[in-house]
């Protein structure tokens, strides 16, 4: 059996209950991601990014034949979104200074300006996430666009080094566990409580970092 056909057919059970083995290393993957991302590693995108290819097919679940045969477009929506902002996150990143030498992000919290252009966008792309998703048929279209917008604010808040998209994520991970659990998507659900604690770990961790990049400017 190739690797492909494992990823695809691979379970585990219990009970009467099946969870795909490609959701728990996409999730994994996801989680690695983040704790990259945290301590400003480039190899936050690429690892992201392999996460975001598994979990598109899980969330698709009645197209890829997922125990829980159910399509939740907005979760699977998202993760092509977060691999468009990835390639973005993972240019800015890579990026060289006047010397040569790799640019690392520097935390910062956004400017009022900023935000009166942020906020507007999020509330359209909000509203019409909603209502591309419900006549799609998403399961759960309200929470499910909150999560799709949400993750879409957060990721690229972490590709311009912005210290608030910590708590989006702590927002979006509010309302995607129970949705989740309710859905079947128990990994998820359990990777959504675990980052959690990492967002509020990494949002101090920013914090004290832009606190500490304002005082030497």
């Amino acid at each position: 059996m190739s690797v492909i056909n494992w990823l695809f057919e691979a379970q585990i059970h219990f009970g009467s209950k099946a969870i795909l083995w490609r959701e728990v290393i996409g999730n994994i993957f996801g989680l690695s991601s983040a704790l990259l991302g945290m301590r400003r590693k480039v190899w936050t995108w690429p690892v992201g990014i392999i996460g975001n290819i598994l979990l598109f097919t899980v969330f698709l679940g009645a197209v890829f034949h997922a125990p829980q045969n159910k399509d939740l477009y907005g979760q699977a929506g998202r993760q092509i979104l977060f691999m468009i902002l990835a390639i973005y996150g993972w240019y800015r990143w890579m990026q060289k200074d006047s010397a040569g030498s790799s640019k690392i992000i520097v935390p910062r919290w956004t400017t009022l300006q900023e935000k009166m252009q942020i906020v507007p966008v999020t509330v359209v792309f909000f509203i019409a996430s909603y209502f591309v998703l419900k006549a799609l048929g998403s399961w759960g279209p309200m929470a499910d666009a909150w999560i799709f917008t949400g993750s879409a604010l957060a990721t690229y808040g972490l590709a311009r080094g912005y210290v608030e998209f910590w708590l989006v994520w702590v927002a979006v991970d509010a309302v995607g566990v129970p949705l989740l659990i309710k859905a079947g998507y128990y990994p998820s659900a359990t990777l959504y409580g675990i980052y959690g604690a990492f967002v509020i770990w990494g949002f101090i961790s920013w914090m004290k970092i832009a606190k500490k990049e304002k005082i030497l400017v």
